[in-house]
């Protein structure tokens, strides 16, 4: 089965840009919280260093004071300290439940605002994107990237600005306490700064890989799972799994190479704070013994008690600690931002432009052909055209398609419709023939305005349609695929997709037209019954007689059928064809067939061939000539 080729994306990875921006995102999300939640790891750093500090002040005032002056006379300096330092830990336990369930609520927050705004833009994007990309790997962005900026906001910035409140409130101390071990200190950072930057780089490098390596292999699986009849009927499993052993290695490598440079950071980091804490010992024993004989340092700076040295060890071993625990984290950051620049990438698409003003109303027609806009349904639709010079004019819709002179490419450099032109009247049958890319399909997408014009202009009651807004000009025409698209939920969810605040009797209606409510009535649960993976537990002509209600349901002037009844049998065929005549009475019809029966009773008939209109007339006009048409329709020329 052929694989979509999946390009990586060109867009430049700034993580410095990636990462304000997405702290502003989270922010702007609960900013109050947001700020509660950073005052709670304030108070939570001062009480983690809090010990280290109140162990020097017992050390040296009450164990050495004691000693010196008798234990009785620093009794209350003992009570101080220990009512000082519960009073801390109680208010850091109340700053800890309080981060943790605000914590929970601004995440939970944020991802739900983050997928919103990505399932927003999303509906907004041209539908030239989902050709290009691969539906598994947009998918990834909502699961794997979302979960990893979930770990990233919940965990590991928190963790980082604890860690940098710690660090800060640890140098600020040690400097008080001593600014020769604080020298020490300060080489050691240096030292573990350069060795993050080196090895921190490479982790960074292929996470950011990997998560592309992820998506790319969660794409290909998608499309097997969607395409595994095919693969079973061609026999193609050991070249998919080949395809996917391709895939799942370079996943693999990337991940190995991100991990073991990971791996690598902590234990480096670990160890350089293990070397730190035994010049910390030396220094600061020969700093204790220098003041012990009453000796002098360079100009007069004070030496070490014993209680102080005790103390810089242990706020020695937090430092690195906390570098420690910050290098852990390393790869969290990473693969957090670099889900992020997916997602903002995905955001940041350009979205369909929408630049028309008409807009379809509600109508009442008056006798004499006077239209006014009506703020109830109506049944009747007109478009509302503003002009420059601030007058209204109202136009009836009627389903009145004309194409002049119409070119159009997929790619600039590759036109498929090549000077089309045609029309279609107010409930004429138009049908489109001829093979497999010869531009049938593109004609109906260009009246979607799925895609834009290269040349040429398309005018729907002879209004120009690029002045047509384009959900109220896709409102007027009704749809139906040769592909069947249903989705997870009842029969009648189903087809009320075309008419939201349809009636029960205008759901068993349509059903009727499409000589579906024969048999849905005979489902377990009639129209009720619940739908799911894409209407699997009925047969495909099944599931396009519901595509061909839910179409009906819409009631629209204008219907186009792209292959509708390819996959009904021709018993079915006959019944669907009765209650498609009934349905396109009085409505513009273009319809798209290889079976030419469906078509013989069209007003017109327009042959094409690679991209140009070749012949054109109704069927027995074209009989006549024997041209492409009559070798078609007598079998002497295939369509495909």
């Amino acid at each position: 089965m052929p694989r979509l080729n999946i390009k990586p994306s060109t867009r430049n990875f700034n993580k410095k840009k990636t990462f304000s921006r997405l702290v502003k995102y989270f922010y702007k999300t609960h900013p109050v919280m947001v700020t509660i939640i950073i005052f709670c790891l304030i108070i939570m750093s001062i009480s983690s260093m809090s010990a280290s500090i109140f162990m020097q002040l017992v050390i040296d005032d009450v164990i050495y004071g004691g000693i010196r002056e008798g234990f009785d006379a620093v009794k209350t300096d003992l009570i101080i300290y220990m009512v000082s330092l519960g009073s801390i830990y109680i208010a850091a336990l109340i700053s800890s439940i309080t981060y943790n369930q605000l914590n929970a609520v601004v995440t939970q927050g944020f991802l739900y605002k983050m997928r919103t705004d990505m399932f927003n833009n999303m509906e907004k994007l041209p539908i030239s994107y989902f050709d290009r990309n691969s539906h598994g790997e947009i998918m990834s962005t909502y699961t794997n990237d979302v979960d990893a900026i979930r770990q990233l906001v919940s965990q590991v910035f928190p963790q980082f600005i604890q860690v940098l409140l710690t660090e800060i409130l640890l140098f600020a101390v040690m400097l008080y306490y001593s600014i020769w071990l604080t020298i020490v200190e300060v080489f050691s950072v240096i030292a573990i700064y350069f060795v993050t930057k080196k090895v921190g780089g490479g982790s960074s490098k292929y996470f950011i890989k990997q998560q592309a390596s992820i998506a790319r292999c969660e794409g290909f699986i998608e499309e097997m799972m969607n395409g595994q009849k095919v693969v079973k009927v061609f026999s193609h499993e050991e070249k998919a799994k080949a395809d996917f052993e391709v895939l799942n290695e370079e996943l693999n490598e990337n991940g190995y190479k991100a991990n073991a440079y990971a791996n690598m950071l902590g234990p480096i980091i670990h160890n350089i704070g293990n070397i730190l804490y035994v010049i910390v010992a030396i220094v600061g024993v020969v700093l204790v013994a220098t003041k012990a004989q009453n000796l002098s340092i360079i100009n007069g700076f004070s030496l070490l008690s014993i209680g102080t040295a005790v103390t810089f060890l242990g706020m020695s071993r937090q430092f690195a600690n906390s570098f420690n625990q910050i290098s852990t984290q390393i790869n969290g950051v990473v693969m957090g931002l670099a889900g992020a620049d997916r997602i903002f990438e995905l955001m940041d698409l350009e979205v369909e432009k929408d630049e028309g003003y008409v807009t379809l109303v509600n109508a009442n027609i008056s006798e004499d052909g006077t239209i006014t806009e009506s703020n109830s349904r109506t049944n009747m639709w007109a478009w509302k055209h503003p002009h420059h010079d601030g007058t209204v004019t109202y136009t009836r819709l009627s389903g009145d398609i004309r194409f002049y002179d119409v070119d159009f490419g997929y790619y600039p450099d590759k036109i498929v419709l090549h000077n089309v032109s045609l029309y279609a009247k107010p409930g004429q049958k138009i049908a489109l023939v001829g093979a497999t890319g010869a531009g049938k399909t593109t004609i109906t997408n260009l009246i979607n305005r799925f895609y834009d014009l290269s040349y040429g202009k398309v005018r729907y009651d002879d209004i120009n349609i690029e002045k047509i807004k384009k959900n109220d000009l896709r409102r007027s025409i009704g749809m139906v695929l040769q592909d069947t698209n249903l989705f997870t939920g009842t029969v009648k969810e189903n087809i009320l997709y075309g008419k939201l605040d349809a009636t029960d009797e205008e759901v068993y209606k349509a059903a009727k037209i499409a000589n579906a409510y024969d048999f849905i009535t005979r489902l377990p649960d009639g129209f009720d019954t619940m739908l799911t993976a894409n209407g699997s537990q009925l047969s495909q002509g099944q599931r396009q007689l519901i595509s061909i209600a839910r179409a009906a349901i819409a009631d629209p002037p204008v219907m186009i059928l792209d292959e509708a009844t390819s996959s009904i049998d021709t018993r079915t065929e006959a019944l669907v064809q009765k209650g498609m005549d009934g349905l396109m009475q009085g409505r513009t019809v273009f319809v798209i067939a290889h079976r030419l029966s469906t078509v013989q009773n069209s007003n017109a008939i327009m042959v094409l061939d690679h991209g140009n209109i070749i012949e054109r007339g109704d069927h027995e006009s074209l009989i006549k000539e024997k041209g492409m048409y009559y070798q078609l329709y007598t079998g002497a020329f295939e369509l495909e």
